[in-house]
């Protein structure tokens, strides 16, 4: 089985990432079926694994993916999670806030989305867009109906606030993961092309996506301070290249696979005198009638 070198894609602790020190492809060429069946065998891991994980119904996992439109969110989540029991995961795609969302703070609607103990929740976007979209476009602080606004440190309030959020979570069983799918701005070019000259794709342009493209260096200097700020031992960020699909999906496997790996997670045992019952509805059930 391939095994990527996601360790190399843990952004450090310590405040020294930079963004153009991470590649959006693989160190090595690798083919695509071999990247397919090493991806099957993660999602088969991950989907026992997260059977033990409701047994043992003490921890829960959030894995959060942020990325620059088209660096494929969806299909990572869908290929990944795959093999998931659906009683044991659940997703939320956070798009622009509500009205009811905007009359309470910033990280009400995603913890309202929580995944409970025994389950996997996956937010495509979340909490961070908070200190991204609205950081590169601070007109939108003007909706949030904030009773004051400080300028000056309002994003290094809110970088304060998710990580004693995540802190929080962590301490009561919640195993944060989060992902940056990074993809180069060539690749978003191509994606953005197909989907523009291929009927199917049409759906998946919008005519955001070009402003938005159009501050990419406002979107990296923003990443590469949400990193520094909220990558932590206990809430790790991940910065995954994107740009060869079936890789990026493998990668994001893998640290799912090995951190559930990890936990202590074990089946509930039955005393001697629950097991001992066994015995009798055992003996039940074979001369149970018609």
């Amino acid at each position: 089985m391939i095994q990527p070198p996601t360790d190399a894609m843990l952004v450090p602790f310590d405040g020294s990432f930079r963004v153009a020190d991470y590649a959006t492809v693989p160190g090595e060429d690798i083919g695509k079926k071999d990247l397919q069946k090493s991806l099957k065998k993660r999602v088969d891991q991950i989907s026992k694994l997260q059977r033990k994980l409701y047994a043992d119904d003490r921890f829960a996992m959030l894995l959060v993916f942020q990325a620059m439109d088209a660096a494929g969110k969806d299909g990572t989540i869908r290929a990944v999670m795959s093999g998931v029991n659906p009683a044991g995961c659940q997703v939320y795609s956070f798009k622009s806030p509500s009205s009811e969302e905007l009359d309470h703070d910033f990280l009400w609607r995603t913890s309202n989305r929580l995944p409970e103990r025994g389950r996997i929740g996956i937010f495509n976007r979340s909490y961070y867009e908070e200190v991204l979209a609205v950081r590169v476009r601070p007109e939108y602080l003007a909706k949030q109906r904030l009773p004051h606004i400080d300028v000056q440190n309002i994003w290094a309030n809110r970088f304060e606030s998710i990580r004693e959020h995540e802190a929080h979570l962590t301490r009561n069983g919640t195993i944060v993961l989060k992902f940056w799918l990074n993809v180069s701005r060539e690749e978003q070019k191509d994606r953005f092309m197909s989907r523009l000259t291929t009927p199917e794709r049409y759906w998946k342009f919008s005519k955001t996506d070009l402003s938005e493209r159009g501050k990419w260096s406002d979107y990296m200097a923003a990443y590469q301070d949400i990193f520094n700020e909220t990558s932590r031992e206990n809430a790790p960020w991940y910065a995954i290249p994107a740009d060869n699909k079936p890789y990026m999906r493998l990668c994001v496997a893998q640290v799912i696979a090995q951190t559930l790996e990890s936990l202590p997670l074990e089946y509930p045992e039955k005393s001697a005198e629950e097991l001992a019952l066994f015995e009798q509805h055992i003996n039940h059930l074979e001369n149970e009638s018609g």
